[in-house]
Parts: C-alpha cells; sequence; structure tokens
C-alpha cells in the first residue's frame, strides 16, 4: 500500500505530432526563401512563372541578334566606285595603243581606300556590242555601290553644254562626257553621294545645265595661273563660301592653300548648285555643292595630291570622311 503524498511513477508518453515536427525542424538545414513550385531550380525568381521566363528568354535573344546585326552593320566594308579614265586609240599604233584603254590614276584609288573602303572602277557598258553584248547597265552599278568618284582627266566637250570649242584643242572627251554624265544621274536618282575631283567638278556643274570657261586664259584674262609647267606643285589660295558645307568642315579657317591643275573650271553656274569656295585672287569657282541631293560636292583641286600630314596644304580628309558618312546612311 504506498504511502501517502507519495507522487507515483507515470508511463512515459508518446511524443506529440508537433514535438515531433519542432524537433525535425530544428535538425534541418534553413532553407533561404520559399522553396520553388514543382522542383524549380532555386536560383529562380520568387513567384515566377512559366510565362515570365519564356518571355525573358525571348528578350535575351532578340538583343543578340540586334547586337549581331549592329555589329554586322557598322563593320561592313564600304565600296566606292570610280569613273574611267578612257585612252582612245592612237591612229597608226599597234599593241596596246591601239585599243581602248579604260583606267584609274593610282592616287585617287589610295586615297580613298586610305579610309579602309573598297574601290572599285566602274568601267563603261555596252549593251549592244557585236562581241560581248551584256544586260549590265551603269544602274545597276549605282545600284550595287555606295557611292562614285569622278576622277579628272580629259577637258569636258563644249558639245556637253550646247557649245562648239573655240580651239581644236579644247574640243575634250565627248565619249567620255556621255559616260559620266549617265553614271552621275544614276547614282543621284539612287540617292548615293558622289565627289568629283577637277574635270569630275566641272562635269557636275554641266549635268544640272552649267557652263564652263573653256580657257580660263583666253575667257578671263585677268585671271591668275591656274596651270602651268609646275602641274601639281602649283598652288594658290581658295577662300570657302558663308555657309557653305566646307565652312563647316574647317570652322577655324576662312580659306586654305590647294594645288592648281586646271585650265578649264566652271562658269555659269547649273540649276540647285552652290558655290563652295573660289579662287582668292581672281574670284574663279573652286568647288560646287548640288543642293538637291544629299551630298554631291565638286572640287576643282586634287585632294589626292595633299599629303594628310601636310602643314601647308589643305588636309582633305575631313570632306572624304563627310563623303564616307553620307555613303553609309545611303546605302540601302
Amino acid at each position: 500500500m504506498p504511502f501517502p503524498n507519495t507522487p507515483q511513477p507515470t508511463e512515459p508518453s508518446e511524443p506529440s505530432a508537433a514535438a515531433e515536427t519542432a524537433a525535425d525542424t530544428a535538425n534541418e538545414t534553413p532553407r533561404l526563401g520559399p522553396a520553388p513550385e514543382d522542383n524549380a531550380p532555386r536560383y529562380l525568381k520568387d513567384n515566377d512563372t512559366a510565362v515570365a521566363l519564356a518571355w525573358r528568354v525571348v528578350l535575351a535573344r532578340y538583343r543578340a541578334i540586334r547586337d549581331k546585326a549592329s555589329r554586322n552593320f557598322m563593320r561592313r566594308t564600304l565600296r566606292i566606285g570610280v569613273s574611267a579614265r578612257i585612252f582612245h586609240p592612237e591612229p597608226g599604233s599597234v599593241g596596246l595603243r591601239s585599243k581602248n584603254l579604260q583606267y584609274l590614276e593610282e592616287s585617287i584609288a589610295q586615297w580613298v581606300m586610305s579610309r579602309d573602303v573598297l574601290v572599285f572602277m566602274i568601267p563603261t557598258v555596252n549593251t549592244s556590242g557585236l562581241l560581248h553584248p551584256s544586260n549590265i547597265t551603269l544602274r545597276h552599278y549605282a545600284r550595287h555601290l555606295d557611292g562614285l568618284v569622278l576622277q579628272g582627266g580629259a577637258d569636258v566637250s563644249p558639245q556637253s553644254y550646247s557649245q562648239l570649242p573655240t580651239r581644236p584643242e579644247w574640243s575634250g572627251d565627248r565619249a567620255r562626257d556621255l559616260y559620266e554624265l549617265e553614271l552621275l544621274h544614276e547614282f543621284v536618282d539612287a540617292g548615293k553621294p558622289v565627289l568629283g575631283i577637277c574635270r569630275g567638278c566641272q562635269l557636275i556643274n554641266v549635268a544640272f545645265g552649267g557652263t564652263l570657261y573653256q580657257d580660263i586664259a583666253a575667257e578671263a584674262p585677268t585671271a591668275s595661273e591656274h596651270v602651268n609647267t609646275e602641274y601639281d606643285q602649283l598652288h594658290h589660295s581658295i577662300s570657302f563660301a558663308k555657309g557653305s558645307t566646307l565652312q563647316a568642315l574647317f570652322p577655324k579657317k576662312s580659306g586654305a592653300l590647294v594645288n592648281s591643275i586646271h585650265h578649264q573650271a566652271v562658269k555659269d553656274l547649273g540649276r540647285d548648285i552652290t558655290v563652295e569656295a573660289r579662287s582668292k585672287d581672281d574670284n574663279i569657282i573652286e568647288a560646287i555643292r548640288y543642293q538637291k541631293a544629299n551630298f554631291v560636292m565638286g572640287l576643282q583641286w586634287h585632294p589626292e595630291f595633299h599629303s594628310a600630314s601636310s602643314t601647308e596644304l589643305l588636309d582633305c580628309t575631313p570632306i572624304l570622311d563627310t563623303f564616307l558618312r553620307a555613303a553609309r546612311e545611303t546605302r540601302f
């Protein structure tokens, strides 16, 4: 019989469910944040959904494609066409001199290529040729090239601006005129930039109804000497027209020194043609621009004969860069 007030031993009780849960929780490694559903990776955002994830994947793919296209667009090398000089067969000659030759002067190609672009000489085309007929036209070149340089060379024929030559030696090269006039208009129609050098400057003026001095010394006797036996070593000063593109490109200069290798020059301006520069001493036009196009400019001097490091002659690299930027912007 037990003594009174003595505590009686009790049977051990089963642990409660709550106690077991608490113990398990105490022994488990803590989880950071709520567990993703359906055993999804823990790095996913809280409460993320399949739709939201799919949208982010699409955006990432779009950005990758866009960035790649942008890099390819910027790196794609420009393709610049240069009009051909033409050598006509000499009577009684044999070999090359008895053939029609088309060529470009090395210096003009190297000047353009100095900005890491591809240069292509554009030949004349003959869709009705008996030996090798072709359906290729100058329009195809304007469509597939990014810009055009009209290089210097023979005189523009007075017939191209409805005049007769006042002396036989000033009759010019009518065949080349027809080829380059068509080429110029095709590039303008295609919205591609054009840069005319020396003869090319004169041709741009003629293409839009302007005229030329057939010979500066004969028609403007008070003018300075613009050509002599010094050839590209003959220099003269020019002044930039107020508000012109050249003035904007060279804001710290009111004018410059350039080479002078021409006995002809722009006389009456063609329609929508404005003056960019004049010879400082005699007011002869030295640069022009066609206003109805994004970039169609003519320089009477030869920028390819100017060294980029020269401290005397005008460094024409800014002109070339502006031309090439226009070519990149309009190539499509």
